[in-house]
């Protein structure tokens, strides 16, 4: 009887959905399942597609598209929640699976990038019909996207009038107390920008700007005029260059490492410091608590022909003999990376912020115990939140008499003095370094105080 009652209740649930892989849906379905993790679990959009790829079975051209839709997406996401929002009466549907994400990444299509509108819906719909929990909306979604289609001049012109739209409330707050309103305005429209790709050489870097169709900026980084394959540049597989912005690389421009100095890495992967200060010829020891992490910065010292001492351990506690100077590029909120990196404005909050900047005073701490006397500490972080930056570090010198600030002077930075704050401190915002083309303009928010132990 029990077992009849079982398959009387299993003939009436909805049938498994069925999956028709016309050509561009597994693509989309990827870009949507990201959205919909992303935002769920607030875990980093790039870690949630590495880990959701290879079982998605996509070539590069696909595995393209759905990273494309996906960060369209996150960079304009306040625009694209507005505007369905405003054409749905009673909101959307509630017990409707996986409609919101399908949703929104139509709409990224439909709205900011290069795709038809007609692929834009019709393979939305198709990915409707495939959860029983959606497929009851099939009407209101199609509805819902042609219309966006339709009215997509009146919500671009309407997204221009909101220089806040794309950017969470508590970002607003802060920067604009930071800041000011209208720097504050202009970081949030530079993050609509995609962002522009900088690369460090060994050497020469007018000859590697005219070899890769790049310009050389005042800091000396290479930023490249198109994005493009990285692994397929001349200079890639000699290792005369990696990928860093140029914004990324100040802090060890004022560590200075001189050949024969013992310096070290906090906190170093992926390496783009480490091989940095490999370069100039320091011995330099790399320290991350991240296994796999070290283990793409030793893939990358190793095509760059450059060595390094590299340490698993945690740097809150790990103890050496006191080094020449020490570079601390700490955990932070990496609201300074949101153009890069924009679904860190959407997973991110003002309690990440403060538990992270108590770990930064921790390895602050730290890093001050390896610093010998009359060596150098740089700290910084890819934060535009001052508690992770100017207040940490007037904390820490209160804590720490026997250190003392040595300002940055412009020189050391290409001469960009509007990078440079009251303290001598560098402080970059995005919509800093301008240039005639927005694709071609500005840089990452960092902060970095040099501080000398007595």
């Amino acid at each position: 009887m029990a077992d009849q009652t079982s398959q009387r209740r299993r003939s009436q649930e909805p049938a498994a959905p069925k999956r028709t892989d016309v050509p561009g849906l597994p693509a989309r379905r990827l870009a949507a399942t990201v959205i919909d993790e992303v935002l769920r679990a607030r875990v980093a959009l790039d870690e949630t597609l590495e880990r959701l790829l290879p079982e998605a079975g996509l070539d590069a051209a696909d595995a393209g598209l759905a990273r494309a839709i996906a960060v369209t997406a996150f960079r304009r996401l306040g625009t694209i929640r507005q505007a369905i929002d405003d054409r749905l009466e009673r909101g959307s549907p509630r017990q409707s699976g996986p409609f919101e994400p399908i949703l929104t990444a139509a709409a990224a299509q439909i709205l900011f990038l290069d795709v038809p509108d007609h692929a834009a819906v019709d393979l939305a719909v198709r990915h409707l019909h495939e959860d029983p929990r959606s497929a009851r909306y099939v009407s209101l979604g199609n509805a819902l996207l042609r219309r966006l289609a339709r009215e997509r001049d009146a919500i671009l012109a309407e997204a221009v009038a909101e220089p806040f739209g794309d950017t969470p409330d508590w970002l607003v707050q802060s920067w604009c107390e930071s800041y000011g309103e209208e720097a504050a305005a202009a970081i949030a429209a530079i993050h609509r920008e995609e962002p522009p790709l900088d690369l460090s050489v060994k050497a020469d870097p007018e000859r590697w700007a005219e070899a890769l169709d790049g310009i050389v900026l005042p800091t000396g980084s290479v930023r490249l005029r198109e994005r493009q394959a990285i692994a397929g540049l001349p200079g890639f597989e000699e290792g005369a260059w990696w990928v860093q912005d140029a914004a990324a690389a100040l802090p060890v421009k004022l560590l200075a490492p001189k050949p024969g100095e013992r310096i070290a890495d906090l906190c170093a992967a992926p390496g783009g410091k480490t091989a940095q200060i490999a370069a100039a010829g320091a011995s330099v020891t790399a320290l991350d608590r991240s296994a796999p992490r070290l283990r793409r910065l030793k893939a990358n010292l190793a095509r760059l022909s450059l060595t390094a001492e590299v340490v698993t351990a945690d740097a809150a506690s790990w103890k050496a003999d006191p080094f020449d100077g020490v570079l601390l590029d700490a955990p932070c909120s990496a609201t300074g990376t949101i153009r890069r990196h924009p679904d860190v404005a959407w997973t991110k909050t003002a309690e990440d912020r403060d538990r992270l900047a108590a770990l930064q005073a921790r390895l602050l701490d730290s890093a001050a115990a390896l610093t010998k006397p009359g060596g150098r500490l740089v700290y910084c972080t890819c934060s535009l939140e001052p508690q992770e930056g100017e207040a940490q570090v007037s904390a820490f010198l209160e804590r720490h008499p026997q250190f003392r600030r040595e300002p940055v002077q412009p020189a050391e930075i290409g001469g960009l003095a509007e990078a440079i704050d009251a303290n001598g401190d560098i402080r970059t915002l995005p919509h800093q370094l301008g240039n005639l083309s927005a694709r071609l303009a500005g840089w990452t928010g960092f902060y970095a105080s040099r501080l000398i132990r007595l």
